[in-house]
Formats: structure tokens, sequence, C-alpha cells
């Protein structure tokens, strides 16, 4: 039980480092109010209705509102996971050292007894040398 507990916690540990690190963007074409195409790995592609730039510079005139638009997300991941051990003073390096030590320690399997003699069988008594002698160990 104790181990499939912590093989979960492990699982959900990892999935969640591996969320908060990743970083993606998601693009998205809209033509009016509605949405046409959306992409996480590359540029969304267009419906085609958008406007196109004149090639010759004296035939700019006064362009023509599009009634597309791109939008694009970007969420970004966090980059400083490792917090440095050398950004700690002596005094609280001390304090981490002791404490995993003795937390470490906590939980040392202490329940099981420990019988040095156990895989020996006794000696086969032929007599009782305690009650031939009326020795009896208070």
């Amino acid at each position: 039980m104790n181990s499939f507990f912590h093989k979960i916690v492990s699982v959900c540990l990892a999935t969640l480092v591996l969320f908060t690190t990743m970083s993606f963007t998601v693009d998205m074409h809209y033509c009016g109010e509605s949405l046409v195409d959306f992409s996480l790995s590359q540029n969304a592609h267009t419906c085609g209705m958008e406007t196109e730039q004149p090639s010759d510079d004296c035939e700019i005139g006064i362009p023509d509102d599009s009634c597309c638009s791109d939008k694009q997300i970007v969420v970004e991941g966090q980059d400083d996971l490792k917090i440095s051990f050398d950004t700690l003073n002596f005094e609280q390096q001390t304090f981490v050292a002791t404490f995993f030590y003795t937390y470490i320690n906590l939980f040392e399997d202490l329940d099981t007894n420990i019988i040095p003699f156990r895989d020996y069988k006794p000696p086969l008594l032929i007599r009782d040398i305690q009650k031939l002698h009326e020795t009896y160990l208070i």
C-alpha cells in the first residue's frame, strides 16, 4: 500500500513539474467573430480573405480594413527550478543537513525484532540440570 501510494505521488509530482516548465504558443485566426483555425505547433492557416499589400510603392493607397484577425497566446514555463545550495549561509546549511538526517532516520524500521539465534536449534536436553541441583533463577 505504501509503495503504491509512493508511486502515485511520484507520478503526480513529475507531471506537475512537466506542466509548469513547459511553454507553448497557441495561434488563432479569426474571420470576423468566428474562429477559422488554431494551431499549437505552427502558424494558423488563414481563410484567404485578408487584404494583400501592393508590391509597388506608387500604388500605396488607403488600405481597406480587413475582417480577419490573428491572435497569439503565449504561455511561458518556469526556467528557475534549481535552487542553489550555495546561497544558504552556514547555519541554514547545518539546519537542512540535520533535518534531512533526522527525517531519514525517523522512518527507520525499528518494529522488527532481530533474533540472532532464530536459525539455530536448541541443544537436546538429556537431564534438566537446574532441577537436579534444585537451583532456580528468580
